[in-house]
């Protein structure tokens, strides 16, 4: 019984640490969309914030089209 009070206390641990990142990264994700709009309704060019994000042309399209801009490329 004691293994298995271990076991689901280590189980219960990796699941609140699984949480705290998925948070984690939703908050940076919705961030760098964020910039990503900010910067391309600055006159960024496309091609400069795939370079600097690491994403595709499509998904910078995408997060400008979400927000109703059009980037330039």
């Amino acid at each position: 019984m004691c293994a298995t009070m271990v076991g689901m206390d280590e189980l219960q641990q990796a699941a609140r640490e699984h949480r705290d990142a998925k948070a984690t990264f939703e908050t940076a994700r919705a961030r760098l969309a964020e910039a990503i709009v900010t910067a391309a309704r600055s006159g960024v060019r496309q091609t400069d914030i795939v370079r600097a994000t690491g994403y595709t042309r499509e998904r910078v399209r995408q997060l400008c089209r979400d927000a109703g801009i059009t980037p330039t490329d």
